[in-house]
């Protein structure tokens, strides 16, 4: 089971103290999972700024409004890894304050790639990986009409950064912080480890509610990550038992050795059932019903499919599926040998990851 220790959850411009030297904040986002955690670490000079929230002037006065109330200014920004909610705000908070940003190099430079955007390439490769999901030609159309995306939530990102990587750690405040690496979210997610103080921040990587979204993209449309999140996630097993979770989403909790038992458990599950499902070849888009039991469009439907394809792609490498192209372009996946029909139920937060 997992335990949630009492701490207030911080309203809009105010901040919880977790620890010593160690602040939860909140700022609102404009999707179904309507918050994000940040946190402060206090130097000895300054703060460090732990993720930044989505970018936008509400985020900014927000934080202006905590920033007025320190009693230090800002000495640094680290920031987990690069979807908008964690990077959003971290170039204006940078530059406003002449200090250095933190991330690793697969995510500052996944997260330049994004914001620069297509930089005059055509959208053939995404209108083919989505043709090969199963969509049909309105959806396929609507890929053309553009918008903002990425660089509409995310300020400017400095043109320089101080890397993270695995078994990196940071003195802050006298305190030291290791870097322990996470896969399969996103390329390279940063979690911060203080055995002094028995704290993990975890970002996304491990979330106390809900599996942080796992998926297959147009970017990458072989990619494996589900396989990268499993095999990063069992390091973390071996964290102390009374290690504090300090999650990007959700509360603070202890338990994250169990936690990532179910969210292994919640994979294979998905696994199991994708197996049975396959025996008639289906798509991506013909396996949403066997993993979600809500209805899907917009966002939800382009997470959801990403979601589908990870799983897929993980078994078809495992050699458990064999994928098939028709006449139509659309990939079909049909399970190699015989299957018995799954036991058991996963009770998951059937909740989406906006990233």
């Amino acid at each position: 089971m997992l335990e949630y220790p009492e701490y207030d959850v911080p309203k809009e411009g105010e901040l919880t103290k977790i620890a010593d030297g160690v602040f939860w904040l909140r700022m609102p986002l404009p999707f179904e999972l309507n918050h994000i955690n940040l946190y402060l670490l206090e130097d000895n000079n300054g703060f460090f700024i732990v993720d930044t929230g989505i970018g936008g002037r509400r985020t900014a006065e927000i934080w202006s409004t905590i920033i007025d109330r320190l009693n230090k200014p800002i000495t640094g920004v680290i920031v987990t890894h690069m979807h908008p909610d964690h990077i959003g705000q971290a170039g204006a908070l940078c530059e406003a304050w002449k200090v250095p940003l933190y991330m690793t190099a697969g995510e500052y430079f996944a997260a330049r790639t994004f914001r620069a955007g297509a930089q005059g390439a055509t959208n053939r490769p995404d209108i083919e990986h989505y043709r090969s999901l199963g969509l049909g030609e309105d959806f396929l159309a609507n890929l053309s009409k553009g918008g903002g995306g990425y660089s509409s939530s995310v300020e400017p990102i400095p043109v320089a950064f101080t890397r993270l990587y695995e078994g990196r750690v940071l003195t802050i405040g006298e305190r030291e912080w290791q870097v322990m690496i996470g896969r399969g979210h996103s390329p390279e997610h940063a979690c911060l480890y203080c055995a002094e103080l028995g704290i993990l921040l975890s970002g996304d990587h491990i979330l106390p509610a809900i599996s942080p979204n796992i998926g297959v993209y147009s970017t990458e449309p072989t990619a494996n990550p589900l396989a990268d999140y499993l095999t990063t996630l069992v390091p973390f097993k071996s964290l102390p038992k009374d290690t504090l979770g300090c999650p990007a989403h959700g509360l603070p909790f202890t338990g994250i050795s169990t936690r990532i038992d179910k969210l292994t458990a919640h994979h294979h599950q998905h696994l199991l059932e994708l197996q049975f499902a396959c025996q008639t070849p289906l798509s991506a888009k013909d396996c949403l019903p066997v993993l979600f039991k809500r209805e899907l469009s917009g966002n939800h439907l382009f997470f959801a499919l990403a979601e589908s394809l990870s799983h897929l792609n993980y078994l078809m490498y495992e050699g458990k599926l064999e994928r098939n192209t028709d006449s139509d372009g659309v990939y079909r996946f049909r399970t190699v040998g015989e299957v018995t029909e799954p036991v058991g139920d996963d009770d998951e937060a059937d909740q989406f990851m906006q990233v």
